[in-house]
């Protein structure tokens, strides 16, 4: 896997600890047997749950690549321990710890796939038992609907709510993390719930308390300008559909979409060649710029250095740093792959690696 560098707010806790993120998706405005199959399933789920906690928890990451950690929230699908989140809120984690607010249990999580487009992930909890899951609410939301948004808001490990109303209804969105890394996001909830950074993966929830959409990026008008979104404007995904996502990954199937199991692991960090004031070598170079490189990695044993530009992959040309995550995201740990790039001295070279195990993308 390629890493990428993750935003949210950062605060700096001392020399000999790491940076603290909390992760937050920041936007700009862009120009059903199955679903209540799943629906039922996870009412009937948590009608059975027991009296640990309230369905929403903390999700704690440890972003040992790079020197960080990083809070987010989460949605119980299941007594055992299935957990719904954002995909941007553990990717890069290489390890999660998931926290029931006020009742001092804490378990060690392992992602079960995830959905970098639709920015879903799946985690399962080590041990878990008993839990309290959320209750699905109705597909059918209409804007001036009144909802509460709850969530890990400000990091602090503690849920806290906010109120407002639908806005908006099958949004379109680009959502980014303030470093590069973006998706475009479509069909979402739009409310003006005064949604912050941690609460990614919480509840947008129906007056009932039944959850409708899990929140996933807001805008911040304090660090950017859009002209047309307000610093109110939060986003959540529908939760048939993040639901049927889920689905799809706890059966075990991988698409075009969908990623389950473990990820391979390259090693470097990238940008496009000639953006972002990567300029290395010849300027009109195009392919993935090593911006960084992990020391013991597949990517570090080889002899890659931050400078050379990537432009092959197994004989097939690489366009883009997009274009290279992709194609590792298809690959699985353990395998052999061919990497062709130009180094820094303008000398085309070729090396062959194999993939480690790596965080989520």
């Amino acid at each position: 896997m390629c890493k990428r560098f993750h935003g949210g707010e950062r605060f700096e806790k001392g020399p000999n600890e790491m940076t603290r993120r909390l992760r937050f998706r920041l936007i700009a405005l862009a120009a059903a047997a199955a679903i209540a199959a799943v629906a039922a399933t996870l009412g009937a789920a948590r009608a059975r749950a027991g009296t640990i906690g309230t369905g929403i928890v903390v999700v704690d990451t440890a972003l040992g690549y790079e020197g960080a950690s990083a809070e987010g929230t989460g949605l119980v699908l299941t007594p055992g321990g299935e957990v719904l989140t954002n995909n941007h809120v553990i990717r890069g984690a290489t390890t999660i710890r998931v926290v029931v607010p006020g009742t001092g249990k804490r378990y060690a999580a392992r992602v079960v796939g995830y959905d970098v487009g639709d920015d879903v992930a799946v985690l399962q909890l080590k041990g878990a038992s008993n839990l309290r899951t959320v209750s699905a609410g109705s597909a059918a939301v209409r804007v001036g609907q009144a909802v509460t948004a709850t969530g890990n808001a400000g990091g602090t490990g503690s849920l806290t709510t906010v109120k407002g109303v639908v806005t908006g209804l099958r949004k379109s969105i680009v959502a980014g993390d303030g470093q590069g890394d973006s998706e475009q996001l479509t069909g979402l909830i739009e409310t003006n719930a005064a949604v912050v950074a941690g609460d990614s993966g919480g509840a947008l929830l129906d007056s009932g308390g039944h959850v409708i959409g899990m929140l996933t990026a807001a805008s911040t008008s304090n660090q950017f300008s859009f002209q047309q979104a307000a610093a109110s404007d939060a986003y959540a995904i529908p939760v048939a559909k993040a639901l049927s996502i889920a689905h799809t990954i706890t059966r075990g199937t991988t698409t075009a979409a969908v990623h389950v199991g473990g990820t391979a692991f390259l090693g470097v960090s990238i940008a496009t060649a000639g953006q972002d004031g990567f300029g290395f070598g010849d300027v009109s170079q195009s392919g993935a710029v090593v911006t960084g490189v992990a020391g013991t990695s597949p990517a570090g044993r080889a002899g890659l250095q931050a400078g050379d530009v990537i432009v092959r992959l197994d004989g097939r040309a690489v366009a883009s740093a997009d274009a290279l995550r992709t194609r590792l995201l298809a690959k699985r740990p353990g395998q052999k792959v061919t990497i062709g790039y130009v180094d820094q001295f303008g000398a085309s070279q070729s090396v062959t690696v194999t993939l480690a195990s790596g965080p989520p993308q």
